[in-house]
């Protein structure tokens, strides 16, 4: 019960913006989200790591 109403809360206009709160759109994380892709830091690089993130190269040096 308590889970199904946290969804619906999560469905409303936030009153403020500040408020909105950034999910990844692969797991639903919030923590360390990269706006620029729209994924959290775990999925943001397995997605990297199997090409799926056009642009992306792995840094070395």
């Amino acid at each position: 019960m308590a889970k199904k109403c946290w969804i619906e809360r999560l469905k409303r206009e936030p009153k403020f913006k500040t408020r909105r709160i950034t999910r990844c759109n692969v797991c639903g994380r919030t923590r360390s989200y990269i706006k620029k892709f729209g994924l959290c830091r775990i999925c943001f690089r397995n997605m990297a790591h199997e090409g799926k993130l056009p642009g992306v190269v792995k840094s070395s040096w």
